[in-house]
């Protein structure tokens, strides 16, 4: 790399991130558990947000989920010492783009 890059702070940066998304994963799960459709405890409207507040739960843990792979595939790159090379083109990728996303796995040029 033209720049030398601090791995072992982009890793620590990558763990954090991953035990602060493992904690928001395991403090919201109540609210991706199935509603009950009990028709008499709860009124239809009830239900109608606790099925709205479950999908959006749902979506957002699909989108951590996400993120903790893209995580864990930079942690590998580390690992493997490719991490801040483009995984489609070989070069180096800016530390500016790595601040910006440090589990970036492309060039600027690559992802477009």
């Amino acid at each position: 790399m033209a720049e030398k890059l601090d791995l072992e702070g982009w890793r620590e940066t990558l763990l954090a991130e991953r035990a602060a998304l493992t904690e928001s994963s395991a403090a919201t799960s109540e609210n991706r558990t199935p509603v009950t459709l009990d028709q008499q405890s709860v009124g239809r409207l009830s239900r109608m947000d606790a099925l709205q507040v479950q999908a959006m739960a749902q979506a957002e843990e699909d989108r951590r989920q996400l993120r903790l792979r893209l995580i864990s595939a930079a942690l590998s790159r580390l690992d493997d010492g490719e991490y801040g090379y483009c995984m489609t083109c070989g070069t180096d990728i800016p530390v500016k783009r790595l601040e910006v996303d440090p589990a970036a796995a492309q060039c600027v040029d690559c992802a477009k």
